[in-house]
Parts: C-alpha cells; sequence; structure tokens
C-alpha cells in the first residue's frame, strides 16, 4: 500500500495567524481513503468545531451551527476567513508532496524532508518522531498569503 493511502489519526495542537488574528486549539484527525474527520478541541477539551469531508462535499458543525460546501478548502474559506488545504495536507502531515501538482523539496542531512513547496505553500518541518528517513513529522509550520499554520503532533496511529 502506498504511504498516502494509509489511514492515519493524529492528536495534537494547531494554531492560526491570519489578517492579525491568532487562533490555537487541540486538534485530532482521523484519515481514511476516502474520508476525513477534524475535530478542534478548546481548551479545556470540549469540541469546538467538527470539519468531515468526503468525495460527496464537506461540513462544518460548531456548537448551534451546521456548514455545508463542496469541499473543505471553500467550507474553511466561507466560515473561518481562511483556506484550510486539506487535500495537500493529508500527503503534507507525513511529508510527501501530493501527487498532483509541481513541488520543491529539501532535505536534510538524514534524509527526512525540511522544506516543501507545492501550491503556493511553504511547509518547514522541525522535528520527528525518529532521526530516520521513515521518521514521523511532529511540528510543521505552513505559510501561504499572509496565513500561518503550525501543527504540532503529540501521537501518530497508522
Amino acid at each position: 500500500m502506498q504511504p498516502e493511502h494509509l489511514p492515519f489519526v493524529l492528536s495534537g495542537r494547531i494554531a492560526v495567524k491570519h489578517d492579525g488574528n491568532h487562533s490555537s486549539s487541540g486538534v485530532r484527525w482521523m484519515h481514511c481513503a476516502e474520508s476525513d474527520e477534524i475535530l478542534l478541541f478548546a481548551p479545556l477539551g470540549q469540541t469546538v468545531a467538527r470539519i468531515r469531508s468526503d468525495p460527496q462535499g464537506a461540513t462544518l458543525d460548531m456548537p448551534l451551527k451546521h456548514y455545508e460546501a463542496k469541499d473543505a478548502d471553500g467550507l474553511t474559506q466561507q466560515v473561518l476567513g481562511w483556506r484550510l488545504p486539506l487535500y495537500g495536507l493529508r500527503y503534507w502531515v507525513l511529508a510527501l508532496p501530493a501527487p498532483m501538482g509541481a513541488f520543491d523539496i529539501e532535505h536534510n542531512a538524514n534524509g527526512q524532508v525540511m522544506l516543501l513547496s507545492q501550491d503556493g505553500w511553504v511547509i518547514r518541518y522541525t522535528r520527528y518522531a525518529a532521526q530516520t528517513s521513515d521518521g514521523l513529522p511532529l511540528r510543521l509550520a505552513m505559510q501561504r498569503d499572509g496565513l500561518e499554520i503550525q501543527l504540532l503532533i503529540d501521537e501518530w496511529e497508522i
């Protein structure tokens, strides 16, 4: 099975800076071949948002609110004011380029990806679970057009 087709679950924290605003939350992302579910948590652990995406479309549920769109990118733009690049992100969290589109990539001495540029995004990898070329990323920072997303992964399940 290709690495990008592996289902995974990751848990950690996400921080977003956009247009002078800064927000952060806990995150749990469950990825399967055809679907994704991302839960965002408040500091005390209550779910503040649930994003679900599959080939039929995307939904975002918050307390007392429900949103729908054709994809997660458009949905997050509509509701949050910035685009979550879910299609690319499912590869980028594994330190892989997405299969569609050109990319630039730089590796460190251990063979790990340090920098990946694709689809207008620059993704920097600053920490891995192991010092081997197949170690999973634990910390990445993504930037594009004044938007910065930092993802700190505490736990992987593959």
